[in-house]
């Protein structure tokens, strides 16, 4: 009997209580698990960039690079949480996430500072984008709270994006 009740445990779907409806908790889980994967993918192409540049701006980039990549990586918890507070079921692997993303890889072995700099500000910019969409179906479906974080975090992209540009200007630019 306990191996039968340990077996069906095991296989039982999540049921996380919400009063979001299944459409909703369909919809939102699969637009924040969109963002998730994005997420980790710009997690770690800002920080393969962190790691890679040099040159004479050397401390300036690696440091800024850094901070970035924690602040990406720091809405990982926060979206997987939502999809699961939502009634859904988040990522499972690095293979799901290399699916889902639309943050592209850079395997280059060598990427210049300044394109460094210019392709993280586009992948941000995107993401900002890609967050305005996930918030549009947060909306339809009056999921106020998801909605609000998504706030924060298009702000956050478009911060980094910001710092990314004012990085590269020239004076009289």
């Amino acid at each position: 009997m306990k191996d039968k009740d340990a077996k069906s445990r095991r296989s039982a779907r999540l049921q996380t209580p919400t009063d979001l409806g299944s459409a909703a908790t369909k919809d939102v889980s699969a637009a924040l698990n969109l963002l998730l994967a994005d997420t980790f993918a710009l997690y770690l192409k800002t920080k393969n960039f962190h790691w890679h540049v040099s040159g004479p701006h050397f401390r300036d980039y690696h440091l800024l690079l850094d901070e970035q990549a924690d602040q990406i990586y720091a809405t990982t918890d926060p979206i997987a949480e939502r999809v699961r507070k939502v009634g859904g079921s988040t990522l499972r692997s690095i293979g799901q996430i290399s699916r889902l993303q639309r943050v592209k890889d850079n395997d280059a072995e060598y990427v210049t500072p300044l394109d460094m700099i210019a392709e993280l500000r586009e992948d941000n910019l995107a993401f900002a984008a890609r967050l305005r969409e996930a918030h549009a179906v947060c909306d339809e479906y009056g999921d106020v709270a998801s909605a609000s974080l998504i706030e924060v975090w298009i702000d956050e992209a478009e911060r980094r994006a910001w710092f990314l540009f004012e990085t590269t200007r020239v004076r009289g630019e």
